[in-house]
């Protein structure tokens, strides 16, 4: 057995992020083994420019599309966010901490029904404030975008990377 297609076989199928130590485990390889594996692989999808990476999370792993690709992935599957979600989405992450009220001003009546969609995916969370609730990314969210931080600047400098990207592709 290939090790390393070992560890990329682990990557592909898992749906969450893994540890080496989650991976040794089913696996039966050696840390270390999977370590390099991990380093080659990274490396490799890289050097190749392909379209699927393999990022790094915390101390865990995940195979996932590069953000500049996810364009075309709704042309083959279904996405799991609409494009009104994923503007209410993005406001909530690049505005945070938002209120709910201030949200609906931009966002209109759908504001509702997105937030609530989104707290259930565990991308949002609230805070009761007053008559509203505070709204703010999770953790969840960094992971699934491959962000590598949580802190705010760095989601808003993340964000701000994106819509450049796009404006070149024009």
């Amino acid at each position: 057995m290939d090790e390393k297609g070992a560890v990329e076989a682990a990557l592909f199928s898992s749906p969450e992020k893994v540890g080496v130590s989650g991976i040794a485990e089913k696996t039966g390889l050696p840390e270390e083994s999977i370590r390099h594996a991990l380093r080659d692989l990274r490396r490799e999808y890289d050097d190749r420019g392909s379209a699927i990476m393999v990022a790094k999370i915390g101390n865990e792993y995940k195979m996932m599309l590069r953000p500049e690709y996810t364009e075309f992935t709704g042309q083959f599957a279904k996405a799991e966010m609409t494009g009104g979600m994923m503007r209410t989405l993005s406001t909530i992450a690049y505005n945070q901490p938002i209120l709910q009220s201030e949200l609906f001003k931009t966002r209109g009546v759908r504001t509702y029904d997105d937030v609530r969609a989104l707290r259930d995916m565990d991308m949002v969370a609230a805070k009761r404030v007053g008559q509203t609730l505070e709204l703010t990314t999770t953790k969840k969210f960094c992971e699934y975008f491959g962000i590598g931080s949580t802190r705010v600047a760095d989601i808003k400098k993340w964000i701000e990377s994106q819509a450049k990207n796009i404006g070149q592709d024009k």
